[in-house]
């Protein structure tokens, strides 16, 4: 049964810091009922339009009582689906008050909740900007350690390869000393989405010269090349051919990436068994088509069979970001 915005408001009334623990709890499950039903119907956004962000956030951080935290967290999630709240719930102060609960010594269950909200927020271009000028990043680098469970890690990659989507807090991550701890990430031990997450934000550092640099130093390029295999998941695929295709970008490294073995699996990727995977396509096209620059590595890639999957990708609907890749390839290996 629908709730009035009368009666929706007294629940916010009831989240008060003066309010009574039991009245709390009792309006946090029904607020968390009522996102539940919200996120089944888009376009409703009524938690918000009572005015529960800032009342929520309030109950944020370390005093936060234990019992609050799980549908506090819960809440500020599923109305954090629409990027206006996004932006509403850091415009009410939630960044310092969630890299409170990421201090040493608090619950992991903390962790947990703050980790979650941070990774959400941090895929909100504005919000991005906020979190890195509140100094986040560096204790999120220091969460990738071998100190943290392999569910904390995943989320401190997948949040930092958000906010390393915009190039000042790509240049905080990496001076962080984020891409170290990345690479060690990227080994057989971590789990096929942890290296899918690790991969995406070592893409997004890669771009940058000095980053590409840090990244072949630090041992990333074998790990990355066995990721592009068949035992690999999709997704994995993609981002480690989009690691490889952003430091392919740069001289100094494409010497690195044709030694470890690149170009024959990123040329299985062109292959029909990808045709539906877009980006993957994108991805493995950018990196050799950067190799190929250098005509002993365009030799390579006509060798390793790289002419007749470059002819499947001739059909119309190519993506043009493929397209364009195609011909750069193609002339450099003798198609055109």
């Amino acid at each position: 049964m629908p709730v009035s915005r009368r009666d929706l408001r007294k629940l916010v009334c009831k989240l008060g810091v003066d309010a009574r623990r039991g009245e709390q709890r009792s309006a946090l499950a029904g607020l968390v009922g009522l996102a539940v039903e919200e996120e089944r119907n888009p376009g409703t956004n009524a938690i918000a339009g009572a005015g529960a962000i800032p009342v929520l956030v309030q109950l944020l951080g370390s005093g936060m009582a234990a019992d609050l935290q799980a549908p506090v967290g819960t809440t500020l999630l599923l109305i954090g689906r629409i990027a206006d709240n996004q932006v509403a719930i850091a415009a009410a102060g939630a960044v310092p008050r969630l890299l409170q609960l990421l201090r040493p010594g608090s619950p992991a269950a903390a962790h947990e909740i703050a980790l979650s909200l941070l990774a959400m927020l941090a895929g909100n271009a504005e919000v991005a900007v906020i979190i890195g000028s509140a100094g986040a990043i560096p204790p999120l680098v220091q969460l990738l350690g071998p100190g943290s469970s392999a569910d904390i890690q995943k989320k401190a990659a997948e949040t930092l390869g958000s906010l390393a989507v915009n190039a000042e807090n790509a240049a905080i991550v990496a001076a962080a000393g984020a891409i170290p701890a990345l690479v060690q990430l990227l080994g057989p031990g971590s789990s096929a989405l942890l290296q899918e997450v690790t991969a995406r934000a070592l893409a997004y550092l890669a771009s940058n010269a000095e980053n590409a640099a840090t990244i072949a130093f630090w041992g990333a390029i074998p790990p990355l090349v066995q990721l592009l295999g068949p035992g690999s998941k999709a997704l994995v695929q993609q981002n480690a051919a989009a690691v490889l295709a952003g430091l392919a970008m740069h001289a100094d490294t494409r010497v690195a990436i044709a030694s470890a073995g690149a170009i024959p699996p990123l040329v299985q990727l062109l292959g029909a068994r990808f045709s539906a995977e877009v980006f993957i396509q994108e991805n493995a096209t950018g990196a050799l088509g950067c190799l190929a620059s250098m005509p002993e590595y365009a030799t390579m890639i006509a060798a390793a069979g790289a002419i007749p999957a470059l002819e499947q990708l001739l059909v119309p609907g190519v993506n043009a970001k493929v397209k364009k890749n195609k011909q750069v390839l193609s002339a450099a290996t003798g198609l055109d």
